[in-house]
């Protein structure tokens, strides 16, 4: 079984139980806005990290990082992209299995043509009153998809 942890949204702040949820998971995907490097680079002391630039992610530092990624998983393809609506794909007919945003701040999980939709919502400051919130997503191949949204 793989366990991935997904966030969003840091925005420069990356809390104490967002670092204790993400404890044991293979790999972690931020689905951007983190607000710096540092943010970034605190996520890979914990696991190996993939990343996204998102809408508040820029200078210098954010360069490098791509609007939207793929990664291999246990699960099957994952496609990475900060705000969903700038998606131009069509996830089921690319053979991707899971799609992650973050962008809205708020968490969300649905299905849609056997793709797995999810959002972890924001694990930063408090906005329009949403706890912070990131996921971890468990995968036994493409047919064992598990996420679950955490508040932290």
């Amino acid at each position: 079984m793989q366990k991935i942890g997904v966030i969003s949204d840091t925005h420069g702040l990356l809390r104490k139980g967002a670092v204790a949820a993400l404890q044991g998971v293979d790999m972690i995907i931020h689905a951007g806005d983190s607000g710096g490097s540092e943010i970034l680079d605190a996520l890979l002391q914990i696991a190996p990290l993939k990343a996204v630039r998102g809408n508040c992610d820029f200078g210098p530092w954010a360069a490098g990082l791509p609007e939207e990624l793929f990664v291999e998983t246990d699960g099957g393809y994952l496609y990475v992209i900060h705000d969903l609506f700038r998606m131009n794909l069509d996830a089921a007919a690319a053979g991707i299995r899971i799609v992650v945003s973050g962008h809205t701040h708020a968490p969300e999980i649905f299905w849609k043509d056997d793709v797995l939709f999810l959002n972890p919502g924001s694990a930063g400051p408090v906005r329009s009153g949403r706890p912070p919130a990131l996921a971890i997503l468990e995968t036994e191949g493409p047919d064992a998809i598990f996420p679950k949204l955490l508040r932290i």
